[in-house]
């Protein structure tokens, strides 16, 4: 095969925080399965990076597998793509120690996530925290990534791992593929339901303010009917005087596969409950498969370790690809 008719590696990580949110889904998860067939893909349970917050092991490890299931339970498919958790890949650790050295201070502190979540809380402002863009960094890094699909909060932590790519690249020879960014079509950023002007996060204090991918059809319905709107009575897309109403509708356009001109058309002199209960029902039919096959994968432990061990030992093996290239440009001694 040509250079140029290879399959473009793709890789993506999600933290095992507990069930992710419908903005977590669409903005990263949703584009995962899409890009299985077009691209050599990699993915990952990103339980390094949860270290930076207080985590009890027993929640850590129930997170793991929770999260393993659902990623194949989306689509994921351990025959076409390469899955693993980011712990059972010790290169990862390894490059990112090597980064630190190409990362400047001043450069990770400018981070917007550090300094959000310094605020959040500041009783356990960690070196880890302030040093997550250097792991992120070598997780792609260390694939020879040339596609990541990514939300757009991470864009930042993106182009630092571009600017630390560059700069390994140019001290030391070519080493590392500079790796792009690809936003989903639909729903580049889901906003809470209770502030449409903040982001969808389950950190929120706001329970009915976020959708999770597994919340039952009632609790759906019920999160959806509490949505903030606004006194218009007009259902359009308009992010900037209708915020609400437009990430209804972006939702039901992610849901959908529908354009924003269709999904507006769909509401032309409807109400806002119309909305409500229209998008509601998209939501419930678009998970509803996900959440059937979470059920059977979850109880299935000796079939998630398999894909486990199976997707550590793929990634290994290209991980040291890469790691025995960094040894070799840096000078290290290798037995």
């Amino acid at each position: 095969m040509e250079q140029n008719e290879q399959k473009k590696t793709v890789f993506s990580a999600v933290q095992p925080t507990g069930t992710p949110t419908i903005g977590n889904y669409i903005g990263a998860m949703k584009n995962f399965v899409a890009m299985q067939d077009e691209h050599d893909c990699i993915y990952a349970v990103a339980d390094l990076h949860s270290l930076t917050v207080d985590i009890a092991p027993a929640v850590l490890r129930k997170n793991v597998t929770e999260m393993t299931a659902l990623f194949l339970a989306i689509g994921i498919d351990p025959e076409k793509s390469v899955f693993f958790v980011q712990s059972h890949v010790h290169e990862h650790a390894e490059l990112t120690w090597i980064l630190n050295c190409y990362t400047q201070f001043g450069e990770a502190r400018r981070m917007t996530q550090f300094k959000e979540k310094s605020a959040k809380a500041p009783e356990n402002v960690n070196v880890g925290l302030f040093d997550y863009p250097s792991l992120m960094a070598a997780d792609i890094l260390l694939y020879q990534t040339d596609l990541v699909p990514i939300g757009k909060d991470q864009m930042q932590h993106l182009e630092l791992s571009r600017t630390i790519a560059e700069r390994f690249n140019n001290r030391n020879g070519a080493t590392f593929k500079v790796p792009e960014g690809v936003l989903p079509k639909y729903g580049k950023k889901i906003q809470s339901l209770g502030n449409p002007s903040a982001k969808m996060s389950k950190s929120s204090a706001d329970a009915n303010s976020y959708v999770l991918v597994l919340d039952t059809p009632e609790e759906i319905r019920r999160k959806f009917k509490r949505a903030v709107t606004d006194s218009d009575a007009c259902i359009r897309y308009d992010p900037e005087t209708k915020p609400g109403v437009s990430n209804l509708l972006t939702i039901y356009s992610a849901f959908t596969g529908k354009d924003m001109a269709a999904s507006e058309k769909d509401f032309g002199g409807k109400d806002y409950a119309y909305l409500k209960d229209s998008v509601s029902d998209a939501v419930i039919e678009g998970l509803r498969p996900i959440k059937e096959r979470y059920e059977k994968l979850i109880a299935d432990k000796a079939y998630l370790t398999a894909v486990m061990k199976k997707g550590a030992e793929s990634a290994s093996y290209r991980a040291r690809r890469t790691m025995s290239k960094v040894w070799r440009k840096l000078g290290f001694v290798r037995p």
